[in-house]
């Protein structure tokens, strides 16, 4: 590929993140000029929870899952990054520490954009302040679901929030209901819910069991839609 088409695919993929969104293609294209690209493995740390960081991470491929480390050694899910989003931002906003570990979910390229170069962009572009304002915003909106979905009181309505959500963040809907468009495996969907493995099995195979769910060729799940009409029932 020359470095045109690569400046040119590496623009929409800055374009697509909300921090960047107002800015110029010729902001796009100097801000490219800076970011460093970096090879990362399937189960590679990429960052660690209490890290002092100085950049800004940037999901070119692949995908990244932000997890709290419990004292037993278990992971909880935060979220999942995938190609043309991003992470480490608050410590690069706040310069404190990072509040959680990345780890790669599997063979991906993750971008670095430093802090001063970072500082350098907000302090000149208004629009970028609002972007940033509104995606802290949005972060929070996330964080509160994450509670709620912790606040159910057993693992089927865990689950099935969890499921609902994935859905919702990284599915599609046809006419049988909603598609999860990314492979999650039972240990994961139990790190979010927050339950184990065995138990997330348990359930997976009840709710399809009773037709609710279908395991789809490729391990995706599809969210029937009498699964909305149960979850309806979840408070």
């Amino acid at each position: 590929m020359d470095t045109a088409s690569q400046k040119k695919r590496s623009d929409r993929i800055l374009n697509s993140i909300p921090f960047f969104s107002g800015l110029s293609e010729d902001d796009l294209l100097e801000l490219e000029s800076h970011i460093k690209r970096k090879r990362i493995t399937k189960n590679e740390v990429v960052l660690f929870e209490e890290e002092t960081t100085k950049y800004m991470y940037i999901v070119y491929s692949g995908k990244v899952r932000v997890v709290k480390i419990n004292l037993d050694g278990r992971e909880q899910i935060i979220t999942i990054h995938k190609k043309k989003e991003y992470f480490g931002e608050m410590a690069l906003l706040d310069g404190k520490t990072s509040p959680a570990t990345v780890i790669a979910m599997e063979d991906s390229e993750i971008g670095l954009l430093g802090r001063d170069d970072f500082d350098r962009f907000i302090e000149t572009n208004d629009n970028m302040r609002r972007n940033i304002i509104t995606a802290l915003c949005t972060q929070l909106r996330e964080a509160w679901m994450m509670i709620r979905i912790m606040s159910f009181d057993n693992a089927e309505k865990r689950i099935m929030a969890v499921l609902s959500r994935m859905q919702e963040l990284y599915g599609v809907v046809d006419n049988r209901g909603g598609i999860i468009n990314i492979k999650l495996t039972h240990q994961q969907i139990a790190n979010y819910a927050s339950v184990t493995r065995e138990t997330v099995t348990r359930v997976l195979n009840r709710l399809e069991k009773e037709n609710i769910i279908e395991v789809l060729d490729g391990k995706c799940i599809l969210l029937k839609n009498i699964f909305y009409e149960r979850i309806k029932n979840i408070s």
